[in-house]
């Protein structure tokens, strides 16, 4: 018999199409242009709207749309200094950080419980917490305002604080799912073998490999919160309580006259905490979708 080894294919010939520059350009190249171009352009409009002046924006015969030459402040500084948008911009962050930590406390719980201990009906019980984030928002405000308003937390932030977990625990617990199923069962049971508890196994084992994992949930809550307009639209009348996305469209808009300018430096101010966020923990998002675990 022969000892020879089995000649494993070459992975690098299945890519050979894309040696030539004509070839790349075409099939890598233009689409990631088109793709970038399709992305960045809205914030460009964005930022370039934010910095033009009044007669630019009124005046579009006679000034390019594209760009200004003689670019101000003046919307901005009007925003933070003229309006109550710092106040909005707390709002915003409070009530979307704290909904996110609740969401969060109860998605590990709920998370953990159905991948590890394996009680009957877990999957079906996963299963159904995910078709629960199919269900539209603008179907549940309607009901959840009777709530709201029996309990008196109409036009508060607690009205919204307490609503969003129940947009944002399902995804988070599927997400987190998906996560904990890719840590090893071994460091468990070998914790358990030792005496630790699920509570010790949880936040000493599982939570901390799962970093990425609960990065990647937080951000997706917190940005969720943070660009939600309906409950926020419906459960809050006070205008010094609204949050950004509200507020901004609400206090510059008069009828069908819109303040383009003072809404898009709203937009654009509002936005950059989430583009920092996003900018630091980019790479934990990606390897929690993937479903990456360093051993």
């Amino acid at each position: 018999m022969s000892d020879a080894k089995p000649v494993q294919a070459d992975d690098s010939e299945g890519m050979s199409y894309l040696d030539t520059v004509k070839t790349r350009v075409v099939t890598v190249y233009i689409p990631l242009l088109l793709i970038l171009f399709v992305l960045l352009f809205p914030f460009y409009w964005m930022v370039i709207t934010a910095i033009k002046p009044k007669e630019h924006l009124l005046d579009l015969d006679t000034h390019n749309p594209l760009y200004t030459l003689a670019p101000t402040f003046e919307h901005i500084k009007a925003l933070l200094f003229e309006s109550e948008y710092p106040r909005w911009l707390w709002n915003t962050m409070f009530i979307s950080v704290t909904a996110t930590i609740l969401a969060l406390i109860a998605s590990v719980f709920a998370a953990y419980a159905i991948v590890r201990i394996r009680f009957r009906g877990a999957q079906i019980t996963g299963g159904l917490i995910f078709l629960a984030y199919l269900v539209p928002p603008s179907i549940l405000f309607i009901p959840l305002s009777t709530v709201i308003f029996n309990y008196g937390l109409f036009d508060t932030p607690f009205a919204l604080i307490l609503t969003y977990p129940t947009i944002l625990i399902p995804f988070s617990t599927w997400l987190l799912m998906g996560y904990f199923k890719t840590i090893p069962y071994e460091l468990e049971e070998c914790a358990l073998i030792d005496g630790a508890s699920r509570w010790q196994i949880l936040t000493k084992i599982i939570l901390p490999l799962a970093v990425p994992g609960l990065i990647s949930a937080g951000i997706f809550c917190l940005t969720l919160c943070w660009n939600e307009f309906i409950y926020a639209l419906t459960f809050i009348n006070s205008q010094e309580k609204k949050t950004v996305p509200v507020a901004i469209v609400t206090a510059f808009t008069d009828g069908d006259q819109y303040k383009w300018g003072s809404l898009m430096a709203g937009a654009l101010v509002g936005s950059l905490p989430l583009v920092v966020l996003y900018s630091f923990f980019v790479e934990y998002y990606v390897s929690a979708m993937t479903g990456a675990v360093k051993e």
